[in-house]
């Protein structure tokens, strides 16, 4: 047993036991009889104390040189608390947490929790099948972004549990139109303010909404739902607290020896020490953990730019590397060793990028020099966006820039369009607030933006409460202004989100080639006098695409005209002035003909009414020859 531990804590100091959460931490056998196996190189001692031996000490015995504590105790039962006892080379002795603990007990104590290992039944065969056999680019990718804490409370305020949430948000999204959830960090943390971004546990379910059986079941019925499910993941940096990882065994374990290095000021946290291999083949565990035993369909790593430039924070800018620049080699080394790891076993698995700096090649395979990321939020494009939106449409055209630079480098890189949280806290105002106008204009800018996005390529990605224009800014103590929702405005936006969706969704040109030329074909994208734009998302067949146009100002423009690569007969998808969606139109033109009348490039055209502060999506239907 103990050569067999050995061999499996040596590969852990290599940096590449990518599964070593199925030896470290603790193990439950038969008979009430647990293996605890704990990291911690620097200890004089470690024990283990807990409700098995009135947690009193239980000493350890370190495996040959590894670094790697062992015990067996008897007389353990599920449910049980423990922590580690570790005596440090100053003698001081620490109670810490266990890094691979699977569950906690519910905050504000931080004992992990005996848990039996995972046996769920998965019935999702069926949807796992289909994500190996299709590529994440080919396919719509429209995700609906969740804080669980509060989506929805009970009236007393309490959290939902996981079950609950199965029962209501599942068919919520899925009623919608969205095709993923992307839960905010649900890894066990402390501070509901961090919305888990400061995280306690790599490797456990926050016990706020239930347990890990319970998660495990909400994404089963996700993936049965046709649901498919991203949780946030950070490995960067780690939570504050000394019961923790910090200073694990008595010396910096988990964090650079640097403290400088390991001081993340900006965000009051400790920076990984992305360097070093056991943090590497913890953290690359962490991410198997969550996508092969727990079936995500994908991560959101956090704080990218964090791990690739040494100058990111507060106080280090003067840092460099070996060749005098601010790179971080080995946290671009990391995320490389990262992705290839998960990709290697989970080719079908998407691993998403939240950076915000122009690094060349974050989507890049790794062979090329890239990160090897599938996708990056285009932070450019969301700011830049929504700049535009929030200006008085008297001084748009002035401003056209903000929406034709994305144009420039919009092939860059594989860019999912993110309306995240981040722009809808902290004073920034809701997406409906920034709006400007009064509250019928705000709803028609809304509603036009809603579309640009949803029109533009690269993937979707927007915020809880954005699908009905909920006024207040987000507030994580606190659920969602449901009762927005008896106002009829609201109301039709809500339905706007709904009927926009499943449009996306049903039009294979919208998604299908998001990511090449080809997908987009410039009709009239430098219109700034009129401040009005258009352009054709192109499908992989020729005679399949769709027809955007937009209004920025409240102005309508009669006589509109559009120039299409073919003549033929076309029909109205969406018009955001639609009386059901909050505008005004009580009568839509819904049919179009195009003639052989040449506009803008394109060998033929048709007219059209564009609603002032709004726009039109319309497709073909039956196209001449030629």
């Amino acid at each position: 047993m103990k050569d067999t531990l050995a061999d499996k804590s040596y590969l852990f100091n290599t940096g590449k036991s990518f599964k070593s959460y199925g030896f470290l931490g603790c193990h439950l056998h038969d008979e009430g009889q647990a293996e605890f196996n704990v990291w911690a190189p620097n200890a004089k001692s470690v024990a283990v104390v807990g409700d098995f031996n009135d947690w009193q000490d239980s000493a350890m015995e370190q495996i040959e040189n590894t670094g790697v504590w062992h015990i067996s105790v008897n007389n353990v039962e599920l449910g049980n608390l423990y922590k580690f006892a570790i005596v440090g080379p100053d003698g001081e002795r620490s109670l810490k947490i266990d890094p691979y603990a699977t569950q906690f007990e519910r905050k504000p104590g931080d004992a992990a929790v005996i848990t039996p290992q995972i046996e769920h039944k998965w019935h999702d065969g069926l949807w796992l099948g289909r994500r190996k056999r299709s590529k994440p680019e080919q396919r719509p990718l429209n995700i609906y972004e969740v804080h669980l804490g509060s989506w929805k409370r009970h009236d007393n305020n309490s959290y939902y549990t996981y079950s609950e949430f199965a029962d209501e948000l599942i068919p919520y999204v899925k009623n919608l139109g969205y095709t993923h959830i992307e839960l905010m960090p649900i890894m066990e943390h402390l501070l509901d303010a961090s919305w888990g971004y400061q995280q306690l546990g790599y490797f456990a379910t926050t016990s706020r909404f239930g347990s890990r059986e319970d998660f495990l079941e909400f994404i089963d019925k996700c993936h049965l739902a046709n649901i498919g499910v991203i949780v946030d993941w950070v490995p960067g940096h780690f939570i504050r607290n000394y019961d923790a990882l910090y200073q694990y065994d008595g010396t910096p374990t988990f964090e650079y020896q640097d403290k400088n290095r390991a001081n993340n000021k900006r965000w009051g946290a400790w920076n990984f020490d992305l360097g070093k291999s056991q943090v590497q083949s913890f953290l690359i565990s962490s991410a198997m953990y969550w996508i092969d035993e727990c079936h995500l369909d994908g991560l959101r790593v956090d704080a990218v730019s964090n791990m690739l430039y040494l100058d990111y924070d507060d106080g280090k800018e003067n840092l460099t590397n070996k060749y005098g620049d601010n790179r971080n080699l080995e946290g671009i080394e990391f995320l490389q060793k990262l992705n290839q790891v998960v990709h290697q076993e989970h080719p079908d698995a998407l691993m998403i990028a939240e950076e915000s700096s122009a690094y060349k090649g974050v989507t890049d395979v790794v062979s090329n020099g890239g990160l090897g990321f599938d996708y990056k939020w285009n932070l450019g494009w969301m700011h830049d966006t929504l700049k535009f939106f929030e200006m008085d449409p008297l001084y748009r055209h002035d401003h056209y820039n903000l929406l034709t630079f994305a144009f420039v480098y919009m092939y860059n890189e594989k860019f999912i369009l993110p309306f995240s949280h981040d722009e809808v806290v902290h004073g920034k105002k809701s997406l409906m607030h920034k709006m400007p106008g009064d509250r019928y204009n705000q709803f028609a800018n809304l509603r036009t933006m809603i579309t640009y996005l949803l029109a533009f390529p690269g993937k979707k990605l927007t915020f809880m409460g954005s699908e009905w224009g909920q006024f207040l800014e987000w507030r994580d103590w606190s659920q969602l202004e449901w009762v927005d929702l008896k106002d009829p405005l609201n109301q039709k936006m809500h339905e706007f989100t709904q009927a926009i969706n499943h449009v996306y969704h049903d039009e294979r040109p919208l998604w299908e080639q998001d990511h090449v030329p080809e997908g987009m074909i410039y009709s009239n994208t430098d219109d700034n006098e009129s401040s009005t734009m258009g352009f054709i998302r192109q499908g992989k067949k020729k005679r399949q695409f769709v027809v955007a146009a937009f209004n920025f100002v409240p102005v309508e423009k009669q006589d509109y005209r559009i120039g299409v690569p073919y003549s033929g007969d076309y029909e109205l998808l969406i018009n955001t002035e639609d009386e059901r969606f909050g505008g005004t139109w009580t009568k839509l033109e819904t049919q179009f003909t195009a003639d052989k009348t040449p506009f803008n490039g394109q060998p033929a055209s048709f007219t059209v009414t564009l609603p002032a502060m709004g726009a039109l999506l319309i497709r073909p239907t039956k196209l001449n020859r030629g």
